[in-house]
């Protein structure tokens, strides 16, 4: 009885995982799940943990082996993703931004989407001019440590907190400048809400870039957004696509193209290339997601989609969750007590011991401040002179902040926005891969000008950030070359043929094989004996006899009238 019980138990130990998931406050939920568990199942996990309702907003995002990202789908098993042994790691982040943070219907969803722009605009995915970038980190200091006091805050409190990389005294003074005169008796919830309204006017809000190439193998942003698609290259937008303009998202390989008729019928097409198949399929779904929660009406009319026009070929996909409009419906009628919210503040650097402010979690960790300044400063600082067919200059985050800002407007001669003055680079800074293996932190593993970049955005390694930063600084001329090398080719038009004989080879192979399926029964119907149910059944129908004494057994007859004269003639010769 007692072995009975041990391997019971020792049966449903082994059916169970454990999950650990970093939410946007930089805590952690764990719990246990078992190993058919769907990811719906822990995304209302947490989404009870946390009291959140308008949680169709959110997403869980985890990374492979392979260092690849993915958004976790909710109706398939957790274990089957990830592709990895438990226990298993994860983050919440925001999946889709909402278009207007004010009309949210809780302030838990805005504190939330608070955080997730927040750590935006720290790893250098929100960009904006000098003197927005002022008042959106006053509007952070003010929602965290409440109203200036000469007592508590001394001179240069602001720049004993982590806004962005890095930046300028005389942006430090500036944040003070506003947090001490312009927020006075501002609440934390009025700073967060004035906070995103000002992020949701810039260009960049909500955009989540997929590192890219174009044709001709200068590197490019690929990001959805909620108004749509858009290209940023360089340091400008090169295209942007409302969502009803875009017709048809597809890809083949690393091969990503987007189909979108503009205004007058003008179709057009773009390409661009992801560093593997895995990124450019990520992007594809992405884009998928993205495009049905924006731009339908109902969830019942979202359709699965390929990702090529032949049906025995490439990647099915569906989006399950509701869209846009049927989750702002359902939160208008959501009735209940504000639930408490328990803010987590940031935490100011070591040299500050005399600010105190509580029990609060830093959304930037002190241990790696040192490496992302290291990093910037002097790995990627060297790049800036070294041979660019396009220039993608990286700078340091003082610059950073203080050169991106003259937005063009409309009415311009350019048809593409410029968003900075130096070139759209998040990749530069941190880009978003969320979290390494529980209790690990993960190296950092860069690849330039559009490859992947593997960067634990909340557990950086200090080793491996100025290792990168030597390499930089003493290989700047390899470095060069190899992006030279790892440049796609535009496709030609011999290669386009070829794929279009390749399509037309396999439909050919697959006629064929069903014809031979179709006539393996055939012989089976009209020469075997087997006695099965249903060949009885179809030999005893008139029309099968009338096809078999009409057509069949002439056709056998003409056949072996032929074979006996080629061997006949044969045999003479």
């Amino acid at each position: 009885m007692l072995s009975r019980l041990m391997s019971s138990s020792i049966r449903s130990l082994d059916r169970e995982c454990n999950c650990t998931v970093r939410l946007l406050d930089d805590s952690e939920y764990t719990c246990t799940i078992q190993r058919d568990a769907k990811g719906q199942y822990l995304f209302d996990l947490i989404c009870h943990h946390l009291n959140l309702l308008e949680k169709d907003y959110f997403g869980i995002r985890y990374v492979d082996p392979d260092k690849q990202r993915h958004w976790l789908e909710f109706t398939k098993s957790i274990a089957k993703q990830m592709k990895s042994q438990p226990p298993f790691t994860m983050c919440l982040r925001v999946k889709f931004y909402p278009p207007d943070p004010a009309a949210l219907r809780e302030e838990i969803t805005r504190y939330l989407v608070f955080l997730q722009v927040k750590r935006d605009l720290y790893h250098g995915r929100l960009l904006c001019k000098t003197s927005d970038a002022a008042l959106l980190a006053a509007y952070i200091l003010q929602a965290e440590i409440g109203d200036y006091d000469p007592g508590k805050h001394p001179e240069g409190y602001s720049s004993k907190f982590q806004f962005f990389p890095k930046h300028s005294e005389k942006l430090e003074r500036r944040i003070a400048d506003i947090h001490k005169t312009e927020l006075i008796g501002q609440s934390p919830e009025t700073s967060e809400l004035n906070f995103l309204q000002k992020a949701q006017m810039l260009e960049t809000y909500g955009v989540d870039p997929h590192p890219c190439k174009d044709v001709s193998g200068n590197p490019a942003f690929l990001a959805f957004t909620p108004f749509g698609f858009t290209v940023l290259q360089g340091n400008r937008r090169v295209h942007f696509l409302k969502w009803d303009e875009v017709t048809k998202l597809k890809f083949e390989a690393k091969t990503f193209h987007i189909y979108a008729n503009q205004k007058e019928d003008k179709k057009i097409i773009l390409t661009y290339f992801a560093p593997t198949p895995e990124a450019c399929k990520h992007l594809w779904k992405c884009g998928v997601e993205n495009q049905a929660f924006y731009k339908l009406e109902k969830s019942s009319q979202v359709r699965t989609v390929s990702s090529s026009n032949l049906f025995f070929k490439g990647s099915r996909f569906r989006y399950s969750g509701k869209v846009a409009k049927e989750v702002m419906e359902q939160s208008a009628k959501i009735k209940r007590d504000p639930p408490e919210i328990h803010r987590a503040g940031m935490v100011p650097s070591r040299s500050c011991p005399s600010i105190t402010h509580g029990p609060r979690l830093t959304s930037v960790p002190r241990t790696r401040r040192r490496a992302v300044h290291i990093s910037i400063m002097e790995g990627l600082e060297s790049l800036r002179d070294s041979a660019h067919s396009t220039p993608v200059r990286s700078v340091s985050h003082g610059e950073f902040m203080s050169s991106r800002g003259h937005i063009m407007d409309g009415s311009e001669a350019s048809t593409s926005a410029v968003i900075s003055d130096e070139a759209y680079s998040p990749s530069d800074s941190v880009l978003p891969t969320p979290v390494a293996e529980h209790g690990m932190e993960m190296p950092v593993a860069r690849h330039l000008n559009g490859a992947t970049c593997s960067v634990d955005e909340d557990k950086e390694s200090e080793a491996g950030a100025s290792m990168e930063g030597k390499a930089a600084e003493f290989r700047p001329g390899k470095r060069a070359l190899r992006m030279v090398r790892s440049r796609p080719s535009p496709p030609s038009d011999v290669e386009e043929l070829n794929k279009f004989i390749l399509s037309v080879l396999r439909l050919f192979l697959v006629t064929i094989g069903l014809l031979f399926a179709l006539l393996l029964l055939l012989i089976m119907l009209t020469e075997s004996d087997l006695d099965i149910a249903f060949l009885r059944d179809i030999r005893k129908t008139p029309e099968f006899q009338q096809f078999h004494f009409e057509y069949f057994c002439p056709l056998r007859r003409w056949f072996a009238c032929k074979l006996r004269w080629m061997g006949g003639f044969l045999i003479s010769k």
